[in-house]
């Protein structure tokens, strides 16, 4: 049998640091038939050299992740498209897995992938404990899915242009809303998030929240909900006892969740009047 190839789409922009430890990972794949294409915003450092030795597939796109997702998508010659980061890394059956996942059954359209974070600061540490919450048991406030089928893909038009931050969310909700479901695989990709302080990650949100009120609008979503307050995700409270056993870092992630909040809020407010 044939098998079906998988395009597996990165964007890039100055990650000489983090790119080639996630395409020596992918060349480890135990699934055969996959392309690399590494998709860079006018990086000023190595990182397409570096791309060049693993794929001939390396192209100049920008200005945002979402426009050169699409691109690479267009240029993509798999069945199945794969949304990665430079900063993360696959354990070696993650290709296999989505692939016997989605030819299980005709109705997924998409698969989220649970995220293992290694850290070493310790806000690094922070932002692993509450990404380990969200890979429990999946949690349909956060989940993101980051491998499709290319025809549903293009039918719901990918992801949207106009929308930097949510617009992952964005696109697995309208997979769901066209009547797909999203499925999950046990293999995990491990993300080597730089995480310095919270401050950072108020800066972060800050930009993200710019045009969130495009997808929020949208999606009808509440501005008092799981969604857009960390602290009403349910996924915490039940497994509150994790909370109690961790009294440090869960001092640390009502820290972050402020700033993170915060910043999120305020350039949400300021995209709303700004209209960007």
């Amino acid at each position: 049998m044939v098998k079906k190839l998988v395009s597996i789409i990165i964007t890039t922009r100055n990650e000489e640091l983090n790119i080639e430890r996630l395409l020596k990972s992918i060349k480890k794949q135990t699934y055969s038939g996959i392309e690399i294409l590494v998709i860079d915003n006018a990086s000023t450092d190595n990182t397409k050299k570096i791309a060049r030795r693993y794929t001939k597939l390396v192209y100049n796109k920008g200005p945002e992740r979402s426009a050169q997702r699409n691109f690479g998508a267009k240029k993509a010659l798999g069945e199945y498209l794969m949304f990665l980061d430079a900063d993360m890394e696959l354990t070696p059956d993650v290709v296999k897995q989505c692939v016997n996942e989605m030819e299980k059954d005709g109705i997924v359209g998409e698969l989220c992938i649970a995220e293992e974070p290694v850290a070493n600061s310790f806000w690094e540490k922070v932002k692993a404990f509450e990404r380990s919450f969200y890979s429990l048991e999946g949690d349909s406030e956060t989940d993101a899915a980051r491998f499709f089928k290319k025809k549903i893909f293009w039918q719901l038009n990918g992801f949207d242009e106009k929308i930097t931050g949510p617009e992952d969310w964005d696109l697995t909700e309208r997979v769901i809303s066209a009547g797909f479901e999203c499925g999950w695989i046990s293999e995990k990709i491990r993300h080597y998030e730089n995480v310095p302080n919270p401050y950072k990650l108020a800066q972060k949100k800050y930009y993200y929240g710019l045009k969130s009120h495009r997808y929020f609008a949208r999606h009808k979503v509440p501005m008092i909900s799981a969604k857009t307050i960390y602290f009403l995700r349910p996924v915490f409270y039940k497994n509150w006892k994790r909370l109690i056993q961790h009294p440090v870092l869960s001092m640390g992630l009502f820290v972050m969740f402020s700033f993170e909040l915060a910043g999120g809020a305020f350039g949400y407010l300021i995209g709303r009047i700004k209209k960007l």
